[in-house]
């Protein structure tokens, strides 16, 4: 239940009105997660006036403002087409005009592709106040609470990075019921994250090479059973996945 609405100027009025005490107040991009129907009363502070939502080009990086819609982010020219089909099976074309990359990061659970391909590319998510950036494996473990009186301003992704993403779910379109995104940078060094299960996407490997990447996706998914797939399906389709990320679309054998 929405019982107060703002909308600063500043970064620093932002800051002041989600550290109050006396009433949740929590950021609103898109809305598409904050507009969904809640008892619980808050307040919503209004970031579109603040100009999060550029995407700049800067070195190696790709720096999206956090109030980026996702479809911008499909539309740049800078993207690979690999992370253009993991946007696209991450939401529909009308939530992608309106859902941000900060707010699809921070409320996506286990079976999100993109926060899958991001946690794989290693990505970074600046964070005031005071905490500055930080990496999205070790955001997304500290959500809920601990983001109280913070906002994510940008999130960075790797322009060096190859990026590899496979998925198997019910239907095409159907969130995954196993995802698998395998990133390789020039210097040889390979991280693997798994989706498709439980609260929050994981990270299964991140080695100097691509060697024992399947075996680490493998056992990142020992206990992961529930009501769409036994732990023992998982286990296989990830590693299959990993080794197919690895051999057909990066080039690179998995002995």
């Amino acid at each position: 239940m929405i019982l107060e609405y703002h909308r600063p100027k500043t970064i620093e009025e932002t800051l002041q009105l989600l550290a109050r005490k006396e009433i949740l107040t929590v950021p609103l991009a898109g809305g598409t997660v904050v507009n969904q129907p809640t008892s619980t009363p808050m307040a919503v502070v209004d970031l579109q006036d603040l100009g999060l939502n550029r995407i700049d080009k800067r070195g190696k990086e790709l720096v999206l403002g956090a109030t980026t819609p996702l479809q911008a982010l499909a539309d740049s020219p800078e993207i690979v087409p690999t992370l253009l089909n993991v946007i696209q099976h991450e939401a529909t074309y009308n939530l992608r005009q309106a859902a941000s990359i900060a707010g699809t990061l921070l409320a996506s659970d286990g079976r999100s592709p993109l926060a899958t391909a991001l946690l794989a590319l290693d990505s970074q998510v600046m964070l005031l106040p005071g905490e500055g950036a930080l990496s999205l494996g070790d955001l997304l473990p500290l959500r809920g609470e601990w983001l109280r009186g913070k906002l994510v301003t940008q999130v960075s992704i790797p322009l060096n990075a190859s990026l590899a993403y496979a998925a198997v779910g019910r239907t095409p379109a159907d969130l995954p019921v196993v995802c698998v995104a395998v990133a390789c940078w020039p210097s040889g060094r390979t991280r693997v994250a798994l989706g498709g299960y439980g609260q929050a996407v994981l990270l299964a490997f991140d080695g100097p090479d691509a060697h024992g990447a399947d075996v680490a996706a493998r056992s990142a998914f020992a206990q992961a059973g529930d009501e769409w797939a036994s732990a023992d399906y998982r286990q296989d389709i990830a590693e299959t996945l990993t080794r197919r990320c690895l051999d057909e679309q990066l080039g690179q054998k998995v002995a």
